[in-house]
Order: C-alpha cells, then sequence, then structure tokens
C-alpha cells in the first residue's frame, strides 16, 4: 500500500510517499528555516504563504523520487493539527483536493502521533507496549502507547516545551534560530563546570523548563558585559545537561515504573546529540530513535502513521478540517 502524505503544520513544506508503512520511497522536505531566521522566530503569516508557493513542487518531487504516479497511490494523508492554523490549512485542502479528484481516501493524521511513528521507519519494528517521549518546539509529552491507536498521556510539561526552552535559552546568550541546534552547536567538546536547577516535580510524570531557563537568564545578567565566547559555550552546555538531565531520568523512571519493553524517542528535540547519547548510555531498556531527518517534522511519519490507521479502518471524510489545537493521548 503507497501512502501520499503531506505534513504543512508549521514552517516545513514536506511530501512523502511510504509503502506499508515501513519503507520511505521518497521524503521531501522543504525548510523555511532561513527566511524565519532572520525574524528569530516563526512568522504564522509568512510560513502558510510559503507553504502555497512551495507544495506543489514538493509533491511533484515526492512522485518523481518515489518513480510513482498518483495512478499509482493508494490513499491520501495530511497532517490536521495540532499546528499553526494557516499552515496547516494548505496542506490539508491540497491533499483533499488530490484525493477528491483521484477518488482516493484520506486520512487526517494528529501531528504528534505521526512524530511516534517515525520510529517505524528507522529499520526496527518497536515493541509494544512502550513509553513514548515526544520532545518538539511546543511539546514535551510522555505516551504510553500500549498499541496502534491506543496512547495514554502519562505527563506533558507545565510551561515551556523542551524544544521552546532551547530557542528562548539561546537567545538569552545571543545565539542564532532555532536554538536547539545552535546550543549543540556551541556545546560540542564544552566541559563545563556551571551548574543549573532541574525541576523534578517529583510523583509527577510532568515537565517544567520555565525555572532553569529563568536561572539561565540570571546568570547572563549578572555576568553583564564580561560574557565571552568561552562562557557563552559554558552556559550553553550547563544549560543543555539540564533539560536533557530532566528528560531521560524522568523517562527512564516512568518506563520502569510501566513496565514497557522500550522507550522510543520523537520529535525534533529528539535530533539533539547530547539527549540521544545520554538516553542511550543511561537507560536499562532498549531505546529507539530515529535518524534525526525523521525526528524534525516530515512527511514520511505521517504516511506511516496513516497506514496503520488505513489498516484499522479509521479514515475520515475528505471533508474533515484543521483544528489546530488537536489534542493527543489524553
Amino acid at each position: 500500500m503507497n501512502i501520499l502524505a503531506f505534513e504543512t503544520s508549521c514552517d516545513e513544506t514536506a511530501a512523502a510517499i511510504v509503502k506499508d508503512g515501513v519503507t520511505i520511497l521518497s521524503n521531501v522536505i522543504s525548510s523555511q528555516v532561513e527566511i524565519h531566521a532572520r525574524y528569530g522566530g516563526i512568522v504564522p503569516e509568512v510560513a502558510s504563504r510559503q507553504h502555497l508557493l512551495t507544495i506543489i513542487p514538493v509533491a511533484e518531487k515526492a512522485l518523481t523520487e518515489a518513480g510513482l504516479t498518483l495512478k499509482q497511490v493508494d490513499a491520501i494523508a495530511a497532517t490536521v493539527g495540532p499546528g499553526l492554523a494557516g499552515s496547516l490549512i494548505v496542506g490539508v485542502n491540497f491533499a483533499r483536493a488530490i484525493s477528491q479528484a483521484e477518488d482516493l481516501p484520506f486520512v487526517g493524521i494528529n501531528h504528534l502521533e505521526g512524530h511516534i511513528y517515525a520510529n517505524w521507519l528507522s529499520g526496527a519494528t518497536p515493541e509494544l507496549p512502550c513509553l513514548c517521549l515526544i520532545v518538539s518546539g511546543g511539546h514535551s509529552d510522555m505516551i504510553l502507547m500500549e498499541d496502534h491507536g491506543s496512547f495514554r498521556r502519562l505527563g506533558s510539561t507545565r510551561d515551556d516545551a523542551a524544544g521552546e526552552a532551547f530557542d528562548k535559552g539561546a537567545r538569552i546568550l545571543g545565539l542564532p534560530y532555532p536554538g536547539g541546534p545552535s546550543i549543540q552547536d556551541a556545546t560540542r567538546g564544552v566541559t563545563t563546570s556551571l551548574s543549573l536547577p532541574r525541576a523534578w516535580l517529583r510523583g509527577s510524570d510532568d515537565f517544567s523548563f520555565s525555572g532553569v531557563k529563568t536561572a539561565l537568564l540570571h546568570m547572563a545578567e549578572e555576568k553583564g558585559g564580561e560574557r565571552d565566547e568561552r562562557w557563552v559555550k559554558q552556559a550553553a552546555a550547563a544549560f543543555q545537561e539540564a533539560i536533557v538531565d530532566v528528560l531521560v531520568s524522568k523517562t527512564i523512571q516512568a518506563a520502569l515504573k510501566t513496565g514497557v519493553k522500550q522507550v522510543l524517542l520523537a520529535g525534533g528535540v529528539a535530533a539533539n546529540s547530547a539527549l540521544r547519547e545520554r538516553f542511550k548510555a543511561d537507560s536499562p531498556l532498549p531505546v529507539l530513535i530515529p535518524p534525526p531527518i525523521l525526528c524534525t517534522d516530515n512527511a514520511a511519519m505521517i504516511a506511516s502513521c496513516a497506514y496503520y490507521h488505513r489498516m484499522s479502518g479509521n479514515l475520515h471524510d475528505k471533508g474533515y478540517d484543521v483544528i489546530p489545537g488537536l489534542s493527543f493521548a489524553t
């Protein structure tokens, strides 16, 4: 079964074709990072207009790279939420138009659920039940996945998501947007004597990263004009270490408590090398982490997720609308 999927929830215009939920035939991503970097963050109206400009070329390239025509596609999928309303509308309406023109089933996918299914594209089959840590710019969620379509949220962020904290931390330190990659680059090979606090929220599987961000701000203000490149790198390393420490420790604790077979990482922050290395070093359970290109927003993960929805008969009407605040795993 070949599924053509689209992902336009934020600032990447992506199209992909995946066979049987596990084999990537094409995975095309048009990034807007350079466009939004000049503003220090994503401008929703700019993002949606850029999606309009690039979605047709991206779709055509996905078909070309897969060596297929629309006649050889079995279903169309798209992210319907959560995300930026204007961005979502472009992808969903384009996907719906193709499904209607070609009389193909349309599958609407939750962006966060899609991130989890990037793990089915990594050459290994995850063992269920598993614990999924979804960490991105807007989400930090700990999800118990008991089976396909069966999810339960154990914890989430009470304030800043991990990716949001990285962006704000980078801004405090004068590092460029996006913050996660900038902090990762600044901390390569750096050891630091600086330390920042952790919010452990004992007895809860929730996360909180606003405190460590505020502590970094106070540290930077105290340093004032004496901040040099060496200090910035050490501060960035302490900040990254604090966030990684909490994510890894709390996830492993929850995994052991729930008795799952495996831990799955998902979302853009899962591309962070320090987080990946710490999980592999500390987890007593097997940990699956997609390649970095499948951690950040892409359409292959949406196609994989859509395949399992399709196999269960869970389809959406072609008139299905976008839901910017769509929830997941209550």
